[in-house]
C-alpha cells in the first residue's frame, strides 16, 4: 500500500513538471529584431504628366517601281542604313531594254525622212499639210522614245531619303506590278514619340514644350520636344494625339520602340514619399513596406502603390499615411508582426 502512494507522487510529480516545461517553452520572447526607419513625409514637386508612346521616323516613305517585271536584284536588308540616291533594288531590264531600241530607231528612221521633207519645203515644193504631218510624226517619235526610256531607268530603284530600312517585302525573282510597296524606310536621324494625353491634362501642354523620353529598351532618357498637338479628341478614349520629336544622332532609338514621356507642367503638387530603399517586392511583385507601431515595437506588412522616382525618394499613391514610420533597413529579416528595435 505505501509502495502504491509513492509511485502515485512520483507520476504527479513527474506530470507536474513536464506541463511546466512545455509553459515555460512556449512563453520564450522573440528576440527584438534591429531596423532603420525613417517618417513618410511630404514633399512639394514639380507636376508632371507621365505618358507612353510608340516612336516613329521622322520621314517614312513606301517605295514601290513605276513598272512591272521581274525583282532580279536586292541591294539591301532590313535593319540596314541607306543614303539619299542608294540603289535598293532593280527589276529585270530586258523588255524595257528592247522596247527603247526600237523607239530609237523609229526616231532615227522619221528623223531622215523630216531632213528629206524639210529641204522639199523649204523650196516650196511641199504642201505645209504634208510637212506638219511629218513634223507631227517626228514629235510623236521622241516622245515614244522619251516614253521607254523612262521606263527602262524606272527598272531601278533608288531611296529617296537616307535612313534605316525597315522593312522588305519582296525577294529576288518575285513579279511585282506598278506601284506595289516593296520596301519601307524612315528616316531616323530625328525621331517622334506618338502619345495620347487625357482631355482633362491638355490645358498643362503647349507646343514646344520640353519633355524626357525614357527608352527603356536602350535604358537611356533623352530630350525632346511637342511639335504636334491633335485639335480633335479620340471618340473611343476621350484623349488627344500629341508628338514629341526627338534628336537621334546616334541612330539608337528605332521605330517601334516603346518610350515613356514625361512633360513638366510649370505647377507643383505635394506628394507623399518614403526613401526607395524602403520597398520591397513579393514573388507577385506586389509592392510592399514595412510600418512600425512604436508603442508595440512590432513591423506591420503594408502594400502600397508607388508612383514616380524623385532622386532616392519614391512617390506613395496609397497605403500610408504622413508621419507614419517606415523600415528602411533590417526589413529584409521582417515578417509581418516582428518585434523590432529601432536603432536609428
Amino acid at each position: 500500500m505505501i509502495h502504491k502512494s509513492i509511485s502515485v507522487i512520483l507520476l504527479t510529480s513527474l506530470l507536474l513538471t513536464g506541463c511546466q516545461t512545455k509553459k515555460d517553452k512556449n512563453d520564450v520572447t522573440e528576440p527584438a529584431i534591429p531596423v532603420i526607419t525613417a517618417e513618410a513625409s511630404k514633399i512639394k514637386s514639380a507636376k508632371e504628366i507621365s505618358l507612353s508612346g510608340n516612336i516613329e521616323g521622322n520621314l517614312t516613305v513606301r517605295l514601290g517601281f513605276m513598272v512591272a517585271g521581274k525583282v532580279n536584284f536586292i541591294a539591301v536588308n532590313e535593319g540596314q542604313m541607306v543614303s539619299g540616291g542608294q540603289l535598293l533594288s532593280s527589276l529585270d531590264p530586258e523588255s524595257y531594254a528592247i522596247a527603247k531600241e526600237l523607239a530609237d530607231i523609229q526616231v532615227s528612221q522619221v528623223q531622215d525622212e523630216y531632213s528629206r521633207l524639210k529641204l522639199m519645203h523649204d523650196s516650196n515644193s511641199l504642201s505645209e499639210s504634208d510637212f506638219a504631218k511629218i513634223s507631227y510624226g517626228l514629235q510623236l517619235a521622241k516622245a515614244q522614245q522619251k516614253l521607254h526610256t523612262k521606263n527602262l531607268a524606272d527598272t531601278k530603284l533608288y531611296s529617296p531619303i537616307t535612313g534605316v530600312l525597315l522593312k522588305k517585302l519582296c525577294e529576288a525573282g518575285e513579279i511585282t506590278g506598278v506601284g506595289i510597296p516593296l520596301f519601307v524606310v524612315s528616316d531616323i536621324r530625328k525621331v517622334k514619340v506618338s502619345a495620347y494625353i487625357p482631355e482633362n491634362e491638355l490645358h498643362n501642354i503647349r507646343m514646344g514644350q520640353v519633355a524626357r523620353v525614357l527608352v527603356s529598351s536602350l535604358n537611356r532618357t533623352f530630350d525632346g520636344r511637342i511639335i504636334e498637338v491633335g485639335s480633335a479628341a479620340d471618340v473611343a478614349s476621350r484623349a488627344f494625339s500629341v508628338k514629341i520629336e526627338v534628336d537621334n544622332p546616334e541612330m539608337l532609338i528605332r521605330p517601334g520602340m516603346i518610350a515613356e514621356v514625361r512633360i513638366v507642367t510649370g505647377q507643383e503638387k505635394e506628394l507623399l514619399v518614403i526613401p526607395v530603399t524602403a520597398v520591397l517586392h513579393d514573388l507577385n511583385n506586389v509592392s510592399y513596406v514595412f510600418v512600425v507601431d512604436t508603442l508595440k515595437n512590432t513591423a506591420f506588412r503594408r502594400n502600397i502603390s508607388p508612383g514616380m522616382l524623385i532622386d532616392d525618394q519614391i512617390e506613395v499613391t496609397t497605403g500610408i499615411s504622413p508621419e507614419e514610420i517606415i523600415v528602411t533597413g533590417g526589413q529584409q529579416k521582417l515578417v509581418d508582426g516582428s518585434p523590432v528595435i529601432i536603432i536609428k
